[in-house]
């Protein structure tokens, strides 16, 4: 981690971390941890993308996400594609407000595609992995996240918790759905 903190910092001007609001269990904000892999003024580069390119402003009001988002970073485009930027979670996990293995932490916006979903997401603590991320990660579509959410949810066993960590460690070498 330390020798990521310096890649991050000598690769572009800004904090080397980033406190992602997102909603955990029952509803609570809690800050997900990741190294920054955007530019600092992304927000600001997100507002004039969404003003000026209707294909990508359609793009992101679908997904929430651009396939090649010209906010991240060339170092952070690495760190995307091997998920090293999610690592700092581990500390959402010390301190208890994300898990291992559980639904994806989604944002406020992102909880408003679950529909009547949603409450029942948010009855358990949210993951560091889950179904969603060894199912296809950013290339599934929200039912589809919602069904693997909903079928973890009802179906949690140790057995499917250790499965999804030895398949995550498969899905994050193949870099799949990673962007």
């Amino acid at each position: 981690m330390i020798f990521l903190s310096l890649c991050v910092k000598l690769s572009s001007k800004g904090p080397v971390f980033y406190g992602h609001k997102r909603v955990g269990k029952n509803g609570k904000e809690i800050k997900c941890w990741k190294f920054r892999s955007m530019y600092k003024d992304s927000q600001k580069m997100l507002e004039e993308i969404l003003l000026t390119n209707p294909e990508m402003k359609k793009e992101w009001e679908e997904n929430r996400k651009f396939v090649n988002d010209p906010r991240v970073t060339k170092f952070g485009k690495f760190l995307r594609k091997t998920s090293l930027d999610e690592l700092p979670q581990l500390f959402n996990i010390l301190i208890g407000n994300m898990s291992f293995v559980g639904p994806r932490p989604v944002t406020k916006d992102e909880l408003e595609k679950y529909g009547e979903n949603a409450n029942y997401i948010l009855t358990v603590t949210p993951g560091l992995s889950g179904m969603w991320q060894i199912s296809g990660r950013s290339d599934t579509g929200y039912e589809e996240r919602i069904n693997l959410d909903s079928y973890y949810i009802q179906n949690w066993s140790i057995w499917l918790d250790m499965w999804i960590i030895i398949k995550t460690i498969w899905v994050v070498l193949r870099g799949k759905g990673a962007y």
